[in-house]
């Protein structure tokens, strides 16, 4: 199983970036999907992804800015991120836990990350 995850790129602050992130191989099934980010010298931290009880959790930084959809039909995920500050500026990667045929088992899986990178 891979992940693959596009659309990052560099815009200005107040600009939009669609990201998407599409789970690829022996799948079954995707119980979530979400995106998380790291910044230079910082910790890898949660962006938007769903809780065990199905409502999404957003980082209190990104509220109102930033929005994660899903297509189950395409194994895909998308965040929509508009409104972006240059504190915004990460690598984005993707994390889906996916019951893989092959292994007849969970698994859990991360993208190899997309630059986004936003200037003032």
């Amino acid at each position: 199983v891979q992940l693959q995850a596009s659309g990052g790129g560099s815009v200005q602050a107040g600009g939009s970036l669609n990201l998407s992130c599409v789970a690829l191989g022996s799948i079954v099934s995707i119980s979530a999907m979400g995106w998380y980010r790291q910044a230079p010298g910082k910790q890898r931290e949660l962006v938007a992804a769903p809780t065990n009880g199905g409502d999404i959790r957003y980082a209190d930084s990104v509220k109102d800015r930033f929005t994660i959809s899903r297509d189950n039909a395409k194994n895909t995920v998308y965040l929509q991120m508009d409104s972006l500050k240059p504190e915004d500026t990460a690598v984005y990667y993707c994390n889906a836990q996916v019951y893989v045929g092959v292994l007849r088992d969970w698994r859990n899986y991360w993208g190899r990350g997309t630059q986004v990178t936003v200037s003032s």
